[in-house]
């Protein structure tokens, strides 16, 4: 396996890791914190879930010897932001998390289960994304409103950088919200020396709990969105690529991993995309089967963040709110453009999308359940409706 190594999957390994953690761990902050998680329960979350795509990035690369990147769910963590805190408390979110990681090892053990959630009409998993994810998307907008000399850096860097090359847009908005954050925001006195006692990985053991309310309204559309949107895509990347592993396992190993990172705050983990193409790339290496190194790498890379995870963490407490949001925001555009342009593109589907995408986007919360669930129900309402009146129609006949 060593022979394998090279300094290309070295190189692409740590960008995939320094990629996949900077450019949405602020979601996953704003995420865990959206249902009650305190500043400890949220960097304790951030390093469980580091930790554990870590690990399990990296044995499964090992083991089938193929650039399989794993990551958190970040489609999931934007969900969280608008579902409000359970009743109950931030416990009751994390029996959410644990509900889900059992969902997600039966759609990898029940093939059924499998093929219901890949039924989903995609233009309606994409609308529930596109909805999920638009408030945060105006935030980076939103903190030049508030603060132009604190929002607009952020913004520029983001816009500059993305024109040459999209891979840095967001890294550059990350650097440029550390710069704002060090000579444009007034620190309390003893504040970078505070730091220095975050260094110790932060733990924090919260014990499950469980209502029906919570099932329905986290549980449910976190498992829905972080297969239709993370891992059947990472299946579609990898084939792209020419690697062929079988679904099935994958999903079941990542709802395992996920297991392990729930009591301790995190909410899924998953098979990745984005950094999956770079991992499964050319710039990986030239000759596939020495490319899962750089998924190795990566994993190895996300341990060492992950145990950084209180750093980040407190380094991150002394923003307004407003400017992390805004990272988050441009972090998420992208994924936000792509499933608008995925809910729409066919015409027969348009208006079952739009229910979706704006009962999601309303934030209405009915019977205690939030509105990424009523979004996909509504959709479905509408999609149904519309084939029965196809149906139903009667047909032309022609002499």
């Amino acid at each position: 396996m060593l022979k394998h190594f090279s300094p290309q999957s070295l190189f692409m390994g740590l960008l995939v890791a320094f990629v996949g953690f900077a450019s949405s761990f602020a979601v996953i902050l704003q995420g865990l914190k959206g249902v009650g998680a305190s500043d400890l329960q949220a960097a304790s979350g951030l390093m469980a879930l580091s930790v554990s795509m870590g690990i399990c990035g990296i044995l499964v690369s090992i083991k089938t010897r193929m650039p399989i990147s794993i990551a958190w769910s970040t489609p999931g963590a934007a969900l969280l932001v608008t579902a409000g805190v359970p009743a109950g408390g931030f416990p009751t979110a994390v029996g959410a998390f644990l509900a889900c990681a059992a969902l997600i090892v039966l759609a990898g053990l029940f093939r059924p289960l499998g093929r219901a959630i890949a039924a989903i009409p995609s233009p309606l998993a994409n609308a529930m994304l596109g909805g999920v994810i638009v408030g945060l998307c105006f935030a980076p907008f939103k903190a030049v409103e508030q603060s132009p000399a604190l929002g607009l850096p952020i913004l520029i860097a983001w816009a500059v950088v993305g024109t040459i090359n999209r891979l840095y847009a967001v890294p550059a908005a990350l650097a440029a919200f550390v710069l704002v954050l060090i000579f444009g925001v007034p620190l309390p006195d003893g504040a970078f020396a505070a730091l220095g006692s975050a260094l110790v990985p932060p733990v924090a053991f919260v014990m499950p709990q469980f209502t029906l309310a919570s099932m329905i309204s986290i549980a449910l559309p976190l498992f829905i969105v972080t297969m239709a949107s993370q891992n059947i895509p990472g299946i579609a990347v990898l084939k792209v690529h020419d690697y062929h592993p079988r679904p099935g396992p994958l999903f079941t190993v990542t709802g395992l991993f996920t297991a392990l990172a729930v009591p301790f705050g995190g909410h899924a983990i998953n098979l990745a995309a984005v950094t999956a193409a770079m991992a499964a790339g050319h710039d990986a290496h030239a000759d596939p089967a020495r490319r899962y190194w750089a998924a190795i790498i990566g994993g190895v890379g996300y341990l060492v963040l992950g145990l950084m995870a209180g750093l980040v963490t407190s380094f991150v407490a002394l923003a307004p709110p407003i400017l992390i949001e805004s990272v988050a925001g441009l972090a998420l555009i992208g994924a936000f453009s792509g499933s608008l342009v995925a809910a729409f593109r066919e015409p027969s589907t348009r208006e079952a999308a739009a229910t979706t995408f704006l009962v999601t986007a309303s934030g209405i919360s009915l019977l205690g359940i939030s509105s990424a669930f009523w979004g996909l129900i509504g959709g479905l309402a509408m999609l149904g409706l519309s084939r029965l009146a196809i149906r139903l129609k009667p047909r032309r006949i022609i002499p």
